[in-house]
């Protein structure tokens, strides 16, 4: 008798629990169904980022022999009195993408960068890596996060690493922020 009650309990416990899916409003889609919301929100944000990447500029070329490019950049610069902005990153990252389109997109920034810099974009993707040109400005050992800018003064020399990190505000840069960055060459 005993164990006839605790089979008995047992199955009215397991209906109790179960989730009658067939009752929810969509239709027993259970995909949907078991979904918790913030699972819903990162599906939606990465959705709305993937959105927003896709009508960004692309402006790193995976092909691009860099080394040729800066070596140009640094003979331009001489002539110029110009110091070069490399921004690392790829068209894989939004963040470059942003910042780069931020500062195409606002006249303020984009006149401080025509000023004062040669501004190239330094590609690092599984299509070419480009370590043998980072290895030149930084330890490729270390992780990296993108965007991060070197600044080479006219005659190619790295006068400063910049991180991103401190630019940012929100879901983008912060205008001030950049600004100094610009002006200065560093914001620490």
């Amino acid at each position: 008798m005993k164990k006839l009650t605790l089979i008995a309990f047992l199955g009215l416990s397991s209906l109790a629990f179960s989730q009658d899916v067939k009752n929810l409003p969509n239709k027993g889609n259970q995909k949907t169904a078991l979904i918790v919301p913030t699972e819903q929100k990162e599906l939606e944000a990465k959705k709305k980022a993937a959105e927003e990447k896709a009508k960004l500029p692309k402006p790193y070329n995976p092909k691009a022999d860099a080394q040729a490019d800066i070596n140009k950049l640094v003979a331009q610069a001489k002539k110029e009195g110009k110091n070069i902005m490399i921004q690392a990153g790829g068209n894989w990252c939004i963040w470059c993408l942003r910042f780069n389109n931020f500062v195409q997109e606002t006249p303020e920034l984009k006149n401080l960068v025509d000023k004062n810099y040669l501004y190239y974009h330094l590609n690092y993707s599984p299509d070419n890596k480009n370590e043998k040109v980072f290895a030149q400005y930084i330890n490729i050992k270390e992780q990296q996060f993108y965007p991060f800018f070197i600044i080479l003064d006219k005659d190619g020399k790295k006068i400063h690493v910049q991180q991103s990190e401190v630019l940012e505000e929100g879901k983008g840069y912060s205008k001030e922020k950049v600004k100094e960055f610009l002006e200065k060459g560093k914001v620490l």
